[in-house]
């Protein structure tokens, strides 16, 4: 989310996938935190996250007991709790998890996503 609302790279790759996006309540409250550290104002915030329209999902019990189970397969990696997250909801909804950050593609088969 980070790299469409600062047109970074990998932007156009989120952008088309955006009307079917899906973010956890726990990735959107990082994304919150993170937007007022680059100078974006924490209300301009909020409205530039509701304006993409994604649908928020709320970290279910089943979901955060996932993310745990994903630590031994991902602490190399350097994996934070919201990254865990996200590749859990992504795991129980069956759906990629979609990010720049290149060091995911080599723990899909850890993680089935």
């Amino acid at each position: 989310m980070l790299a469409l609302l600062f047109d970074e790279a990998g932007a156009d790759t989120v952008r088309a996938r955006l009307s079917a996006g899906v973010i956890g309540t726990a990735n959107l409250a990082e994304v919150l935190a993170k937007l007022p550290d680059r100078g974006v104002p924490p209300d301009e915030a909020a409205r530039a996250v509701a304006l993409l329209g994604l649908r928020v999902m709320p970290l279910s019990e089943r979901e955060a007991q996932r993310s745990v189970g994903f630590r031994a397969a991902t602490r190399a990696a350097g994996l934070s709790l919201g990254d865990r997250a996200c590749l859990a909801l992504a795991a129980e909804l069956g759906a990629p998890a979609i990010t720049a950050d290149r060091i995911w593609a080599g723990l899909a088969g850890a993680v089935g996503v």
